[in-house]
């Protein structure tokens, strides 16, 4: 699972007005964003083809360290420092700990879940990280997105129904991402108005894959099924190359995007994956959500768009206001 998949949606809660850009770039961006949505789910796509063979602890290690392999070419063409001031240190060691547990997870719960089901349930993260800015936080958030972001809810609790039904207490699993995800997006508020996207994302994958790598090392010969490694035969080689290689060009897709096109353009287009993870679930493992599954999906769609609208709808008040000469 692609972090960076949610991080334009709760952007999307702190608008950029559109104007802001030429729209040139703007077009450019909304480019790059469609091309995420078209290349993110095929990391999920190969972490579930690799996981028929391969333990998922070790697709996990596999998804950032090729991912540090592929993007240090990136840190030294840019010129970027890999320095990190003292005061980071911690924040980066808790964001990487988010993003290996959300990503390990999710890798568990798509082993047997359709691909469209699990990223359902893991796009709540936006709605959870607005209830927890609002209650935790204090951020001002207005009873319709609060609103918005229950019948979110009630929209992931209709595709953990029949996935529960079909597949037991797995179903629960991407509800664990999603949290994992929440709070890593509440750390990279912090972090990203700091640190390049880039090395910020390079950091997290250095320390996730010095993390993952002694757990690994221990797990040898243990049995764990979820732990213990193996030497990849054949094909599995290749999805194992896909889960890092996919990740880090959804990533650098994502980064450029939101660097051209303010994230409330940006926003609702990340629900165009759905509908693609939806299709490579169906032509790739024959999974197709059940009519269940695909009113929650609807519901989680139509709830984030419209917590998204409501936030345009506060921001240009907002500009409103300042912009109105002094009486």
């Amino acid at each position: 699972m692609d972090a960076y998949r949610l991080m334009s949606l709760c952007g999307a809660m702190t608008v950029t007005p559109e104007t802001s850009q030429p729209t040139d770039r703007i077009l450019a961006g909304v480019a790059l964003m469609l091309g995420f949505c078209l290349t993110a789910p095929l990391l999920d796509v190969a972490a579930k083809l690799a996981s028929s063979s391969v333990p998922v602890g070790q697709i996990t290690a596999a998804r950032f360290v090729v991912q540090c392999i592929l993007m240090a070419p990136f840190i030294w063409v840019m010129g970027l420092s890999l320095r990190v001031a003292r005061g980071q240190r911690l924040a980066l060691l808790f964001r990487a700990i988010l993003l290996l547990v959300a990503t390990f997870c999710f890798i568990t719960a798509i082993r047997v879940m359709p691909l469209a089901d699990a990223l359902a349930i893991v796009f709540v993260a936006p709605f959870i990280v607005l209830l927890v800015g609002k209650y935790y936080l204090g951020e001002d958030v207005g009873p319709r997105r609060v609103g918005a972001a229950v019948v979110g809810f009630v929209g992931v609790l209709f595709v953990i129904q029949p996935s529960f039904a079909a597949f037991g207490a797995v179903a629960f699993i991407p509800l664990g991402t999603a949290v994992a995800f929440a709070f890593y997006i509440l750390l990279t508020r912090g972090l990203s108005r700091r640190m390049h996207p880039v090395t910020l994302q390079f950091h997290t994958g250095l320390i996730a894959s010095l993390l993952c790598i002694p757990i690994l090392i221990v797990a040898q010969g243990s049995g764990s099924e979820q732990f213990d490694p193996v030497w990849p035969t054949g094909i599995a080689w290749v999805w194992l190359l896909g889960v890092g290689f996919f990740a880090t060009l959804s990533h650098m897709m994502m980064t450029y995007a939101l660097s051209l096109a303010p994230s409330a353009t940006l926003a609702p287009l990340q629900y165009f994956e759905l509908p693609v993870a939806t299709l490579f679930g169906y032509l790739v493992f024959q999974d197709f959500p059940n009519i269940l599954s695909l009113i929650g999906i609807a519901i989680i769609i139509g709830a984030g768009l419209y917590m998204i609208h409501r936030e345009r709808v506060t921001a240009r008040q907002l500009m409103t206001e300042r912009a109105a000469p002094p009486i």
